[in-house]
């Protein structure tokens, strides 16, 4: 039984940690605004281009993981998550240059070092999540985390989305009879309108990484398992499930990016404006978050991890499969419910990889950070194909990406000596 102090301890943790993914997703998912916006601004001439800013922010993850893992040894779990919210700081900051020059390749660098310092973040926050607690019930904590993501994620898009494209239809039309500096001009006054929501990122950041420093989190280490043999690599053939799992992140991030950045030009592709057209992001955190709540209630109490992993999967199949052949609105409105299937694919996925890695635990975090990359490398494939075909047979390729994460659930997770 826990003592009193115990639990306060553990509730103070969760509570500074939740902060944290509130801020993971207020960034994160300030994404879906920027592709519309910086397309126009830079005067983008096809998805592909557009699709780097998810391909700058989510590559980040994979060159920095294992650095990440190495900086959290020396530094330990407070003092790197501390480095992580200034690195980000530094991020937003890069925006002011890149608006004042409207330099498309500084944007992509600022993206970059934002999720730099997201990887870094993320590395000592999701296994201190998982192990805050018994493993049974680690899906359950990290629901509770989505919900703050997610629903940082709706302020963030309400907010930054109005700010950027307050009046946007009556300056798209105005764009297209100008030409030379006149064009330039209202290009600029456009951009600009991105310095002051960054400056005022830039010093919350530094204001929570002031903070964390003071906040004395307890330590937390992963429980050792006491080994006679010669101790295994995380290479070993017992770890599979863990390798598995790394390439379930990566199709998972894959599609729930794919499926909530794109759904701003998805909506103008049917027709839709901007300026509403930027909303349906919003209801795909909605979908999520609500996604979340079933899976506080259902887990572990009710279903087992793996069970409402593979039910999510299905539900997914079923959705994008329907969304890809029917019209219009209807068609949104699939792609908008596939956050709700998406809602316990990452909460599963991680307590499933990292069952019984004992000391190996940071290194497994690591590699599964790394696999955050599919929302850098999928987005993109979407777009070339939605300019091979079109934006709705370009969802096609969410399917064997579904397939392959319910292939982990029934098996993957399940292959390895340790994880029984």
């Amino acid at each position: 039984m826990k003592t009193l102090q115990q639990q306060q301890s553990q509730s103070f943790s969760l509570f500074i940690i939740g902060s944290l993914f509130f801020i993971f997703g207020f960034i994160t998912w300030l994404n879906s605004q920027l592709i519309p916006f910086l397309k126009q601004v830079c005067d983008l001439k096809t998805d592909t281009q557009a699709y780097l800013v998810t391909f700058a922010f989510y590559i980040s993850y994979f060159f920095m993981s294992i650095p990440s893992s190495y900086i959290l040894k020396r530094t330990g779990f407070t003092n790197g998550m501390v480095l992580g919210l200034l690195v980000m700081a530094l991020g937003s900051l890069l925006f002011i240059p890149a608006a004042l020059g409207q330099r498309y390749i500084l944007f992509l660098t600022a993206l970059f070092i934002q999720g730099s310092g997201l990887a870094l973040l993320q590395t000592a926050s999701n296994p201190y999540v998982v192990v805050l607690g018994s493993p049974e019930s680690a899906a359950r904590r990290i629901c509770l985390m989505g919900i703050c993501n997610k629903t940082a994620g709706m302020i963030g898009i309400f907010i930054f989305g109005t700010i950027l494209f307050s009046n946007m239809e009556a300056i798209s039309s105005n764009l297209i009879h100008l030409t030379g500096e006149a064009y330039e001009a209202e290009l600029q006054m456009l951009s600009s309108r991105l310095i002051f929501p960054y400056i005022v990122i830039a010093v919350v950041l530094s204001l929570l990484a002031l903070m964390l420093l003071r906040s004395n989190l307890p330590k937390i280490e992963p429980e050792e398992k006491e080994e006679n043999k010669v101790e295994k690599s995380v290479f070993s053939s017992s770890y599979l499930y863990l390798w598995f799992g790394v390439i379930a992140i990566f199709a998972y991030v894959g599609a729930e990016v794919i499926t909530i950045d794109t759904l701003t030009l998805y909506g103008n592709f049917h027709g839709y404006e901007s300026v509403v057209a930027k909303n349906f992001s919003v209801y795909s955190l909605i979908a999520l978050t609500v996604g979340y709540l079933v899976g506080i209630v259902l887990m572990p109490r009710f279903i087992s991890q793996r069970t409402a992993l593979t039910i999510s999967c299905v539900l997914a199949l079923i959705l994008v499969c329907l969304a890809i052949i029917v019209p219009s609105l209807l068609s949104i409105g699939l792609i908008i419910a596939l956050s709700f299937a998406h809602a316990v694919m990452w909460p599963c996925i991680w307590p499933l990889s990292l069952k019984g890695l004992g000391k190996h635990t940071k290194a497994g975090s690591a590699f599964l950070i790394m696999a955050i990359a599919g929302g850098a490398l999928l987005p993109l494939l979407y777009g070339l194909l939605s300019e091979i075909s079109n934006r709705q047979r370009a969802y096609l390729i969410l399917i064997p990406l579904y397939i392959y994460i319910l292939f982990f659930s029934i098996y993957g997770s399940k292959t390895g000596k340790n994880n029984i």
